[in-house]
């Protein structure tokens, strides 16, 4: 499955665009940190700035809105496949992070286009 990932400056505030705007349906509230919105077979997650995906990268870069939007494919067995994707020279941001909803890791495409690989909670 699919989802996309927006960082938002404020997650209420985002909340209430794409509901009233959009046609969008709030499925699951972090608090600010983080919520995850459905219209039809779209997933989208909006991630504030307490949310695990705002973090600093550790070459310093600092995610915002705007910049880091990315796909979000979701996974099983992060660290393995991780692992895996490594030894086939695949580059990442940063190292696997946990956060309220699961775990990440970014990727990059052969263009450094991001790719979020996300394990959920159980």
């Amino acid at each position: 499955m699919a989802s996309f990932r927006y960082l938002v400056s404020d997650v209420d505030l985002s909340i209430a665009f794409y509901t009233k705007h959009l046609g969008f349906a709030l499925q699951q509230q972090f608090g600010p940190a983080m919520a995850i919105l459905t219209r039809g077979d779209l997933t989208l997650w909006l991630a504030g700035p307490m949310a695990s995906a705002a973090r600093p990268m550790p070459d310093g870069r600092t995610p915002e809105p705007g910049g880091w939007n990315r796909i979000v494919l979701e996974v099983r067995d992060l660290p393995a496949l991780a692992a895996a994707m490594r030894e086939g020279g695949v580059s990442f941001r940063n190292e696997i992070v946990d956060g309220p909803g699961g775990r990440q890791i970014l990727c990059e495409d052969p263009s450094g286009n991001v790719v979020e690989l996300f394990e959920p909670r159980a």
